[in-house]
């Protein structure tokens, strides 16, 4: 299953371009929060890896599978320790000796042209054309990481992922940490396309309309293409068939949710009209100099018949974000030259607060109280930027895993005697 043509069009008409800021493929939501989220939630699993591979005196081995544009790379590459203390200057995680070689594939040549312009000139990295549902086992190999990024595998049937997992198995070596990323079954952004318990595949005819402006879409002709919407324990299902067809143990280690209400398709509204534009909101929080009517980040779900389970989730996630904006809000609202911003209020009156949501509160108060006297516009420049890093921490710290976001990721180990 493809959706080469659509992808190259982005490409060809400047839309995946490295911009940066509110819009773009690169908006602020992509580098800030997804790229972001996805690193924290990988780096405990990876820096196990790295530590035995430089006990080793090895170099690691990275094999992008539907590369893209090289972004892999880059999300690996910028990642940093953790704990790391305020005075340190080099943190990240894969120090550039470290790494032997990486290797990209993708069907897409315009992608490949663009990653090559992007990262050509380091010798360690190679980018080439080729099927990753072909056989799976470049020469280069074996690898010691095994990456898919935003989506990858929903190109997928379930029966080429599984066969996917089983060619890795069999071409690494003794251990290997794959990545795997899908699109959540039940993300609110496609609420519409919601199904009840199934054994067939789910799929969605998928359009990459958010790279246009909103009058742009409603005049041109956007191809869709078919993509896997999925769930944790679809997920699990793959990953026990391929642990058979392999021989090989493949386990799980953590499955995490992604852009809950951020997603890319939260403000075209497509596939569920009931959403609000989040994302935009969220790009503004994170802008320079840009102040944010903090009132459109208030989001009113709208439940669906059928799915009481579903509908309790995000309704009390829901309940958790408003607070923090509303109290956040308020904060802002009784700070003046000579009041802080929670004079008058006790935070231990809301005791009955879910943990994150309390340290949440607690934080935003804190950088109130601490950067409201600074000079400059501290509100656009420090206090927005802070409250979408507390959105983002309570999306991390509430997500079930469950295929419930724009992504679901699987973070998995392969071991062979």
């Amino acid at each position: 299953m493809s959706g080469e043509k659509p992808y190259s069009e982005a490409v060809t008409t400047g839309q995946y371009a490295k911009k940066t800021g509110l819009t773009g493929k690169y908006d602020n939501v992509r580098r800030f929060w997804e790229d972001e989220v996805t690193r924290l939630f990988v780096r405990h699993y990876l820096k196990e890896l790295v530590d035995e591979k430089a006990r080793r005196l090895e170099r690691l081995k990275i094999l992008d599978i539907g590369c893209g544009s090289g972004d892999g790379f880059e999300l690996l590459m910028g990642m940093t320790v953790k704990d790391r203390g305020l005075y340190e200057y080099a943190v990240e995680l894969i120090d550039p000796d470290q790494l032997g070689f990486y290797l990209g594939l993708d069907i897409n040549r315009d992608l490949l042209k663009q990653a090559q312009e992007i990262y050509g000139g380091n010798e360690k990295i190679l980018f080439r054309e080729g099927d990753f549902n072909g056989r799976l086992q470049p020469e280069e190999g074996p690898f010691d990481v095994y990456f898919t990024s935003y989506g990858t595998l929903s190109h997928n049937h379930d029966a080429q992922t599984v066969q996917v997992l089983t060619d890795i198995a069999a071409g690494c070596g003794k251990y290997a940490l794959v990545i795997c990323d899908w699109l959540g079954r039940y993300s609110y952004e496609w609420q519409d396309l919601w199904v009840g318990k199934t054994e067939d595949e789910t799929f969605m005819d998928y359009r990459i309309s958010y790279i246009y402006p909103p009058e742009e879409r409603r005049v041109i002709d956007i191809p869709s293409f078919p993509l896997r919407l999925i769930s944790a324990d679809e997920v699990r299902g793959i990953v026990d068939r391929a642990a058979r067809q392999s021989g090989a143990e493949i386990r799980i280690r953590r499955l995490f949710d992604r852009s809950l209400f951020v997603g890319r398709h939260m403000d075209t509204a497509e596939y569920n009209r009931h959403c609000p534009a989040i994302r935009g909101v969220v790009n503004s929080l994170l802008e320079p100099n840009t102040r944010t009517d903090l009132e459109s980040l208030i989001i009113d779900y709208s439940p669906r018949k059928d799915f009481a389970e579903l509908n309790s989730f995000f309704e009390g996630f829901t309940m958790c974000w408003n607070t923090l904006v509303r109290r956040t809000m308020e904060f802002l609202s009784k700070f003046d030259d000579t009041s802080s911003a929670g004079e008058g209020l006790n935070l231990e009156m809301y005791t009955f607060y879910p943990e994150p949501l309390k340290e949440a509160v607690k934080t935003m108060k804190r950088v109130i109280d601490a950067t409201g006297r600074l000079p400059g516009d501290t509100r656009a420049n420090i206090i927005e930027p802070q409250l979408a890093y507390a959105l983002r921490r309570l999306e991390m710290e509430m997500q079930p895993g469950a295929g419930v976001g724009h992504g679901l990721v699987g973070i998995l180990e392969i071991r062979k005697s």
